[in-house]
């Protein structure tokens, strides 16, 4: 699996990432990319309610790409680097991590669907953390 950062990714990010792929699943998954979620493509439809609960954990700031579909595509900027822990589900297409505009989770959680599939992450995250941030 493949991570973005813009430098060496810090060792609290890389463990962040290792407790997610245990947490991804398809209910966590947006609804509209549940069909291409797979255990060979967990970060299919979890950039936004990672994002947010990754800057939950280490502060910083949310920032979207945006998508051809008028959506926006979810990465984090935070312990001094730029990181994208879902970049995978693009298979290597190009993404462009600058002048991008500020995601709030105001506006993301607006959706009920969207907070609830987050709660569930919060909820898997901290039992497979074992409590812990």
């Amino acid at each position: 699996m493949e991570i973005y950062c813009s430098a060496p990714l810090p060792e609290r990010v890389r463990e962040l990432y290792e407790i997610l792929k245990k947490c991804w699943c398809v209910e966590t998954c947006a609804p509209r990319l549940r069909g291409e979620w797979s255990v060979d493509n967990p970060t299919c439809g979890q950039c936004s309610v990672t994002a947010f609960l990754v800057q939950d954990i280490l502060g910083g700031r949310v920032y979207g790409i945006p998508l051809e579909d008028g959506g926006f595509h979810c990465y984090n900027e935070a312990l001094g680097v730029t990181f994208d822990l879902t970049c995978d589900q693009f298979k290597g297409r190009p993404l462009r991590y600058f002048d991008n505009p500020e995601q709030s989770r105001e506006t993301h959680f607006a959706r009920e669907e969207k907070r609830l599939r987050y709660e569930l992450l919060k909820r898997r995250f901290f039992e497979a953390a074992g409590g812990r941030q």
